[in-house]
């Protein structure tokens, strides 16, 4: 009972992350989509920059410690020891936020020489501004962790909705004053950036209530409480090998930024007063001479940094199943139940498959009227954004089985193996960059190959690892094949509408039938292929709210 129990609170967790995800990511969209067309491709190329920055410092601060502090209060809660978990809490919470004044201080002290190391300067005012989220999200993480650990996703999903709300509202009310009032771009970037930092602070005011009433509420035990510094070294030996490997991974995508920027600039500087070049600048804008390579490589640069907004779009539906099933498993491995453990890794894997399947075939295969209508797109731009976004389709797949694999292995408590994989992947994609981008005939679409080419590698170092140290391992690529099967025939629906429009109305479709049309058609298809198959079973519905009702409804 207490094993279907674990289960059941890992799918209701993941449902509740989703669906909220699910929220933040059409809020987002409203927020993307028209901050884009407002402040124009260079200045989103800065607010990119600043993100990126922000990232590999956030993933510095926070990419084991929560994992690390959900794993430990998941095992303390599965034995009732309160103490122990108000213990674990209160040196995690110290931990955090040491980290997050260092970020904060490096990004807003230090945040003109950030810039120039990312080769766009005119970026320091966005990256500056985004500086103290560095500490406001370390704060929001010792909330978090402190729930998740628990099972309880509510606290994490209303956060979550917050802060998209604040960012929409305070984003672009300060982007649109700002673009009216100067032409200098740097600053309708800081502008939009900053209602990141001010979401970040309400959300934080929200999760500090939830927190201080959960706190109250939690019983008394008499357990001996462990030492704060044995909480400490618990913590950092999890935290530690995750935050190396992450952050190792995302520093590599940093060195890529500057790789890909400096072979565009060698690319369009050796055709500097030709023909191609003029034709280029034409397309992508104009100004004086000796800026007009920065100028395209800046427009190049805020094209990719668009399709990968929406890459991450269906990604970040994955990230709702990795964070509930770390404390899941570790609360079953604490019980010594292999079987529910391996039980709600394939769970987990078929729901990862229900999501990002549909998603990376659709993506790669409608990428075109995806990019047209997201985007407003033409001509060579258009041409470019497709390239970009069909590789990117593919990447949200083997990106998916990354982090299920990882967390998988984190749960198990083998969280310095996926760390290997991890720096091995992000080598491979340093250096397929550093070629690809090389070639003047591939130019800046050789780093989302190279993208693909790190995933694909750790998928299959993490599966070999998974097979040679678990006990019973879950059968996840088994597991997955039923949703791609099912995806594969939507694929081929969605593609084969889109070239029937094009086809029957002469190739003048309107950009949202051309897009919406395809995808209603190929979801159609895919919702009943996916119960034809079986890609979801019996069990995982039943453990869901109304689950008898969905699998009978749903013929399982």
């Amino acid at each position: 009972m207490a094993d279907t129990s674990k289960k059941q609170s890992f799918l209701h967790g993941t449902m509740l992350l989703a669906l909220s995800t699910a929220v933040v990511k059409i809020i987002g969209a409203f927020y993307s989509i028209p901050l884009k067309q407002i402040i124009g491709d260079d200045s989103f190329g800065y607010y990119s920059t600043a993100y990126e920055i922000y990232t590999l410092l956030l993933l510095i601060s926070t990419a084991g410690l929560p994992v690390a502090m959900s794993r430990m209060i998941a095992s303390a809660s599965s034995l009732n020891h309160y103490r122990e978990m108000r213990k674990i809490y209160t040196t995690a919470r110290t931990i955090f936020l040491t980290l997050g004044f260092i970020g904060t201080l490096l990004m807003t002290g230090f945040c003109k020489q950030l810039a120039v190391w990312q080769q766009q300067p005119d970026a320091w005012a966005a990256i500056g501004t985004l500086g103290p989220c560095c500490f406001l999200i370390c704060l929001m993480s010792t909330y978090r962790g402190f729930f998740q650990g628990q099972g309880n996703m509510k606290p994490t999903s209303v956060s979550q909705v917050i802060e998209a709300v604040c960012k929409l509202v305070v984003g672009l009310a300060l982007a649109l004053w700002l673009v009216n009032i100067t032409t200098i771009g740097a600053y309708p970037a800081a502008g939009a950036i900053f209602g990141v930092t001010a979401s970040c602070l309400i959300s934080s005011f929200y999760l500090n209530r939830c927190f201080r009433k959960a706190y109250k509420e939690m019983p008394p035990s008499c357990e001996e409480v462990s030492s704060g510094k044995d909480i400490a070294k618990g913590l950092l030996s999890i935290a530690i090998p995750i935050t190396i490997g992450v952050a190792g991974l995302q520093l590599l995508t940093v060195l890529e930024i500057g790789v890909y920027m400096s072979k565009l600039r060698e690319n369009f500087s050796a055709i500097l007063h030709t023909a191609e070049f003029e034709h280029l600048f034409q397309v992508f804008g104009k100004a004086d001479a000796k800026d007009a390579v920065q100028s395209i490589m800046d427009t190049q640069k805020g094209i990719y940094n668009f399709t990968q907004k929406i890459f991450n779009m269906p990604c970040a539906f994955i990230t709702p199943i990795t964070i509930s099933i770390i404390p899941a498993i570790t609360s079953q491995l604490t019980l010594k139940n292999q079987d529910a453990a391996k039980s709600t890794g394939e769970s987990a894997s078929r729901i990862c498959a229900l999501v990002a399947m549909p998603c990376g075939i659709g993506l790669a295969l409608l990428a075109e009227p995806i990019t047209r209508l997201l985007g407003g797109y033409t001509g060579e731009k258009l041409a470019l954004a497709t390239q970009l976004m069909s590789v990117l389709g593919v990447c949200v797949v083997f990106n998916s089985l990354v982090l299920l694999t990882t967390a998988i292995m984190q749960a198990y408590g083998h969280e310095k193996l996926p760390v290997v994989n991890m720096f091995v992947g992000g080598l491979v994609k340093l250096a397929a960059v550093f070629i690809l981008t090389g070639n003047p005939a591939i130019g800046i679409v050789g780093t989302p190959i190279g993208s693909l080419l790190c995933y694909v590698c750790i998928t299959v170092l993490n599966l070999f690892t998974m097979r040679r140290v678990l006990p019973n391992p879950p059968a996840v690529l088994k597991n997955m094949f039923r949703s791609l099967l099912a995806a594969a025939l939507m694929g081929a629906t969605a593609w084969g509408t889109w070239k029937g429009l094009q086809i029957l109305l002469n190739g003048s479709v309107n950009a949202l039938v051309a897009c919406a049309v395809p995808i209603v058609a190929g979801a159609v298809v895919y919702f009943i292929a996916a119960i034809k198959l079986r890609a979801i079973t019996r069990e995982d519905c039943l453990l869901l709210p109304k689950g008898e009702k969905i699998a009978n409804l749903l013929h399982l």
